[in-house]
């Protein structure tokens, strides 16, 4: 038996994580338009003695404080991503910022909720045209922060061997983006609604319309956190990759994959590690030479057992895993 560690690409284990990705240099930006529109929005609500301004204000400030989280993320995973205490680089720093995000979005779809219900037990009263047109003004600039982020290029691809979007996307970019959603989303909704009690003295529509607002956000969140803990749990990755891997490794008939884990250490990387039995051991670089590139594994380990039996008895061997 002999155990080979294959680095295919990056043998410093940073896997390109100390490159300041294009992701980062969005979400800065969309922080400061947040930053601004939040000073505004507080300024007014203060000015013309608007809660409903207000609110909205410490809403986006709840918002720059969750991009705050995602831009911090980026950086850290740049700067940390020579250290040597992280064995797999700091890819994960990624899930991690995501998964932060989608706890503080969801926190912010309980706020959202529960001033909802108490404004349609005791409702408030609503400086109409000061607070539509600052809804306006915020809905304009989210409308900007969206078109920044939302344009995923990065990661808007599929490849040939059945991986999916989902598979490759920036959970810390998709955090992000789903806070600037949020953001339009309520201001659609606050434009809706107050026009709807300005015109046909609808007052209840304001909070119905947050309560709408906070179901929609809170599945989001729900959403990321899924995908994103499954990362942090290191679960398996994709069935297609696991798949494709097993058909190369065997398709020579030389070998047999008894016991395969793939799992994601950054933004459309993988590790793996692979037990194989064979009548006819390889070399390392063998093995690895069987490996496309368009994989995505950065990190492979190879356990090779050598069967002392017939090629027969050898691929009767079943698979652990």
């Amino acid at each position: 038996m002999s155990i080979k560690d294959l680095h295919l690409i990056h043998p410093d284990h940073t896997f390109d994580q100390d490159r300041k990705r294009p992701a980062e240099r969005r979400t800065i930006v969309v922080i400061a338009l947040t930053t601004i529109m939040m000073v505004v929005e507080i300024s007014a609500g203060i000015i013309y003695g608007s809660m409903a301004l207000l609110a909205d204000g410490l809403h986006m400030a709840s918002h720059a404080v969750a991009l705050s989280v995602s831009a911090a993320a980026y950086i850290y995973a740049r700067r940390h991503a020579r250290d040597r205490r992280y064995s797999f680089g700091t890819g994960k720093v990624n899930a991690l910022g995501g998964f932060t995000g989608a706890i503080l979005l969801a926190l912010f779809a309980f706020f959202m909720g529960w001033e909802s219900l108490g404004r349609l037990i005791e409702p408030v009263d609503i400086v109409f045209n000061q607070a539509i047109l600052v809804a306006v003004l915020g809905l304009a600039v989210n409308g900007v922060s969206f078109f920044i982020l939302g344009a995923h290029d990065e990661h808007h691809h599929a490849s040939d061997h059945g991986t999916t979007h989902h598979d490759h996307e920036d959970h810390n970019l998709k955090s992000a983006y789903l806070h600037v959603l949020a953001d339009a989303l309520t201001s659609i909704l606050a434009i809706f609604a107050l026009l709807m009690a300005k015109h046909f003295g609808y007052v209840w529509m304001d909070p119905l319309m947050g309560i709408i607002g906070m179901i929609l956000v809170a599945r989001w969140s729900f959403g990321l956190l899924h995908s994103t803990g499954f990362i942090l749990l290191d679960q398996q990755g994709p069935e297609a990759i696991r798949n494709k891997i097993v058909e190369i490794m065997e398709a020579d008939n030389d070998c047999r994959v008894v016991d395969l884990h793939l799992w994601s250490i950054g933004t459309a990387i993988y590790a793996t590690e692979l037990v194989i039995v064979t009548y006819k051991p390889a070399t390392p670089e063998d093995y690895k030479a069987r490996i496309p590139d368009d994989l995505g594994l950065v990190h492979v380990t190879i356990e090779i057992h050598p069967c002392l039996a017939d090629e027969k008895k050898c691929a009767m061997v079943s698979p652990s895993a």
